[in-house]
């Protein structure tokens, strides 16, 4: 199990790239942190999950 934003998920053995697409996430408008280290964008697509990783999505959001 992969803890993502405080939730366990079954998510080991999968991209990052492809959780974030099947949690309906845009690539482009996150910041990944994997065992707290920042994921840079590039390497979604090769980094993959694994059993007791734990992982926060953050999104920007905009206001005034």
């Amino acid at each position: 199990m992969v803890t993502i934003n405080g939730v366990q998920e079954d998510a080991a053995g999968m991209t990052l790239l492809a959780w974030l697409q099947k949690a309906d996430f845009s690539p482009d408008t996150v910041v990944v942190e994997k065992n707290l280290e920042i994921i840079p964008k590039e390497s979604l697509e090769t980094t993959v999950l694994a059993d007791g990783d734990s992982v926060e999505v953050l999104r920007f959001v905009g206001g005034g």
